[in-house]
């Protein structure tokens, strides 16, 4: 098995950024983003989806949290793909549908190498949840669908606590890559013999 690790550094004037990726990790993480709900989130993706990672990110959080998550989203996805180079063996497909107390969100990855994303459900999102606005949540997701260059598909199926939503969807993201990226198959997971 090949190693699949990948270090990306993103400096702006917005935001600097170092993230450390190893996809078949023992559970290394460490997260500092400067927002502690993202923390949070992203440290219960790694954890679902059996990485060790290591984000750092110091953003213009006096302005709000959007420039900060949308980058990491960006350098993120940039890991991901650095990691997963000609993705030889996967599954490539994957899916999980996750409850957290009273809501359920359903996630469907495929690491295609076609970015898409399709987000449904989130106008049952709180406005605000732990005091940014919910779209903050969309813009990382799309960065890092985009970024890395697979199709994720998320609906918020129901429920009604913003912290509870989310915590479902990317504890059900973390199980949708752990699928997708299992390592079973000999050669391309493509009927045309690559994915692109």
């Amino acid at each position: 098995m090949s190693t699949r690790k990948a270090a990306i550094s993103r400096e702006t004037r917005e935001t600097s950024i170092r993230i450390e990726l190893d996809c078949d990790g023992s559970g290394k993480i460490s997260v500092d983003t400067g927002f502690g709900f993202a923390d949070h989130m992203l440290t219960l993706l790694a954890f679902w989806a059996g990485f060790d990672l290591s984000v750092t990110c110091k953003g213009d959080l006096e302005i709000d949290a959007h420039h900060s998550l949308e980058d990491v989203g960006l350098t993120l996805g940039q890991a991901l793909a650095e990691a997963l180079g000609d993705k030889q063996g996967i599954e490539r497909v994957g899916l999980a549908k996750v409850p957290m107390d009273e809501a359920l969100s359903e996630v469907v990855v495929d690491l295609s190498g076609r970015p898409y994303f399709v987000y449904l459900g989130d106008e049952i999102l709180p406005p605000v949840i732990a005091g940014e606005e919910k779209d903050v949540w969309r813009e990382f997701l799309k960065s890092f669908a985009y970024r890395a260059q697979f199709n994720l598909h998320l609906r918020f199926e129901y429920g009604t606590n913003g912290h509870h939503l989310l915590e479902s969807a990317f504890k059900g993201l973390g199980l949708a890559l752990r699928a997708a990226l299992r390592q079973s198959r000999s050669g391309v997971t493509s009927t045309k013999g690559s994915l692109d």
